[in-house]
């Protein structure tokens, strides 16, 4: 399983400093010293396109409203059908939110 490859000490502590986090606001301080604007832009594209395909929306309709690739959107889609399960994962909770 590919999600193995991940795992390590080091990874370890950035996920247990970002479940440490309480607000919003937090997440801003931490992500705007921990990454670069464009990292952080691509995260939140990618966690965009999940929501959209998820919906049922179309490439088209995707590509237009968040400019991502359709390489992005691709590769967002197989992490859909056939990755760890972590969108729908989060997908779910906002959905309840």
């Amino acid at each position: 399983m590919q999600i193995d490859k991940l795992r390590g000490e080091q990874l370890d502590q950035l996920f247990d400093a970002i479940l440490s986090l309480k607000t919003r606001e937090e997440c801003y301080q931490f992500f705007d010293d921990i990454a670069t604007m464009n990292e952080i832009q691509s995260l939140s594209q990618r966690l965009q396109v999940a929501k959209m395909l998820n919906e049922g929306s179309t490439y088209n309709a995707i590509e237009k409203q968040t400019k991502a690739s359709t390489a992005t959107i691709s590769r967002v889609r197989r992490c859909l059908d056939y990755g760890s399960g972590g969108y729908g994962t989060v997908l779910k909770r906002m959905e309840n939110k």
